[in-house]
């Protein structure tokens, strides 16, 4: 396995993280779609290959791309035909950045509801444009356990989709064992986050991402008290000696992306994670 983080952790403009990020120790980084920084929904190809070629001179793969847009994802139907323009439309930045994944929030995935068929054929449809580019589109874990996501994955029978796996958010959100998950979903892990985390009460996970999506996750800790917390690696509910080690028994040998979006200082916290981590892969 190999060490990545996401650059807009560093809280940097794009070429200022891009060179931190190398003078840090990452090989990889996994870059942002959209953000305050830049935006490739409008910016030109030729801008993309120069990230692309600044990435080459400094040695730095593209691990993913990062193509969350806000919102319910895939849940809300009648917004999946402007949302899957702008996914392939990311996607094809991600060809010209060769990066072999496009990771994503799709929403919460429940098979008992009524959007449920609407997720599955959005997922289909970005999926299979994702594949005939070389690319595979990765659901983020978060608000559903891994026996929901593979039943997921087996109704939307795409080659072109697999999933990111984020321990943290597993941890946190779910309290599902990210070891046993990452075991129970297998080949399909094409791209993790390092990240960790702590629960301080059970959670609906639904209501947790709805807040996210529509902006009222403040008023839902006010109302609830505190969730959970991010905390550096190693700090968490993450055991990541079994983690690492699923990780190695399913064949994983890719990136390990560190994502810290929290804290006061994330330049020396994802640094000591780097450490964290190689000393243990």
């Amino acid at each position: 396995m190999k060490i990545g983080m996401i650059a807009e952790m560093l809280r940097l403009p794009l070429y200022e993280s891009l060179d931190t990020a190398k003078a840090m120790g990452a090989e990889a980084v996994q870059l942002y779609a959209v953000c305050d920084d830049h935006n490739f929904l409008t910016m030109s190809d030729e801008d993309i290959l120069k990230i692309k070629a600044h990435c080459d001179k400094l040695g730095l793969a593209v691990a993913a791309v990062c193509a969350d847009l806000g919102g319910h994802g895939f849940a809300d139907a009648a917004g999946n035909p402007e949302r899957l323009v702008k996914t392939k439309a990311i996607i094809d930045k991600a060809v010209l950045l060769n990066s072999p994944v496009l990771t994503t929030h799709i929403g919460v995935i429940d098979p008992q509801s009524d959007n449920y068929p609407a997720m599955v054929a959005a997922m289909k449809e970005s999926g299979e444009y994702a594949l005939a580019k070389g690319v595979t589109m990765a659901i983020e874990t978060g608000p559903e356990p891994g026996k929901v996501l593979k039943q997921f994955l087996a109704d939307v029978d795409c080659a072109g989709v697999g999933i990111n796996l984020d321990p943290a958010n597993l941890a946190m959100v779910c309290r599902d064992d990210p070891a046993a998950t990452t075991r129970m979903l297998g080949k399909a892990i094409v791209h993790t986050h390092a990240k960790d985390g702590v629960s301080l009460q059970p959670v609906d996970p639904k209501k947790v991402y709805d807040a996210f999506a529509e902006g009222g996750f403040e008023q839902l800790e006010r109302e609830n008290g505190a969730m959970f917390r991010e905390v550096p690696l190693g700090e968490g509910d993450v055991d990541w000696d079994d983690y690492l080690a699923a990780l190695n028994e399913i064949g994983y040998t890719g990136f390990l992306t560190i994502e810290r979006e929290v804290g006061e200082d994330p330049k020396g916290d994802i640094a000591k994670a780097i450490e964290f981590l190689k000393a243990r892969i």
